[in-house]
């Protein structure tokens, strides 16, 4: 969590500096796209603030109202930067592009933005570079956009997706503010301003998806599900093991539930120690799995019942 907690401080020391920026520069030469820029810097400070209490809240020891623990602290947090930025920095942005559309207001001075928005690219650069590279450590030889998709850490996704997103928002900042200024067209401005918050929308609905992914229970992928079983159908004594059940308590905190039917005349005391190696070799395999509970039953083969299949 070290490594994400570097991520969000980065994102949030530029971010601080860029909407000071981008609100002086908004008020010197009265650009839509400008302020637009400067709400979405904002509101991606405070999305940061609120990433922080949740990798905070989520470390806390479980307790007896909370026996699995907080990890999923950090994914309701995750859903309201989401929700932030879904209706703070979207819907204000378009809010704002629709009233400059209306009445059109004409660009004062762009030698501020330019000079504003060539300094927000380079500090949303570095704390996106730094973001990534934090990322990268945590690949252990996965590729970058299959190990993106399947990231269960808010922390460092969020702050990738904002700071990708600002980049896109700021080339159209520039480009508003172009077309304002040297073609003499204020609607381009505002159009921009528009565009940046729909821009948000979109990536605040993705997050939106997969926070509620996480905050419902997601399971593991069918493949390492697949070689849970295949750890537990290897043990010499198993007959036969159900399909994992499995659950994301946090991004490196996983719930197993596994059924295994030993076979018939095996003893009590070999059954213990049989699933007692599972476990090991479970734990040793995927070091994310942290609670194992295995159902040991000895079941005739004559006798047993089928076990639960992979999910569909």
């Amino acid at each position: 969590m070290a490594e994400s907690r570097l991520a969000v401080y980065s994102a949030i020391a530029a971010n601080v500096a860029i909407a000071v920026a981008k609100f002086i520069g908004a008020a010197a030469t009265g650009s839509s796209s400008m302020l637009s820029e400067g709400i979405h810097s904002a509101v991606d400070t405070g999305n940061g603030l609120l990433l922080l209490i949740g990798l905070r809240t989520s470390d806390r020891p479980p307790d007896e109202r909370h026996p699995f623990g907080y990890g999923k602290e950090l994914y309701f947090w995750s859903l309201i930067v989401a929700v932030l930025i879904f209706g703070v920095g979207g819907g204000v942005s378009i809010y704002e592009g629709i009233l400059h559309l209306m009445h059109p207001v004409p660009l004062e001075d762009a030698g501020w933005s330019y000079a504003i928005l060539g300094g927000a690219f380079l500090f949303e650069g570095a704390s996106l570079l730094i973001a990534v590279r934090q990322f990268r450590a945590q690949l252990e030889g996965e590729p970058f956009w299959q190990a993106l998709g399947n990231s269960k850490d808010p922390s460092v996704y969020t702050v990738m997706a904002e700071d990708s997103a600002a980049l896109l928002g700021l080339a159209a900042a520039g480009v508003g503010v172009w077309g304002s200024h040297a073609l003499q067209r204020p609607w381009i401005d505002a159009a921009a301003s528009i565009f940046i918050g729909l821009l948000l929308c979109g990536v605040s609905g993705l997050l939106i998806f997969q926070s509620r992914k996480l905050l419902v229970g997601e399971a593991v992928d069918a493949e390492m599900a697949n070689d849970i079983r295949k750890i537990a159908q290897n043990e010499k004594s198993v007959y036969r093991a159900g399909w994992p059940l499995t659950m994301y308590l946090g991004p490196d905190d996983v719930l197993l539930a596994l059924d295994a039917e030993f076979n018939d005349g095996v003893s009590a005391e070999e059954i213990s120690s049989a699933v007692n190696r599972i476990e090991a070799a479970i734990r040793n395999r995927f070091s994310e799995i942290g609670r194992i509970y295995i159902e040991a039953r000895q079941v005739s083969r004559g006798d047993a019942m089928p076990l639960p299949a992979a999910a569909a």
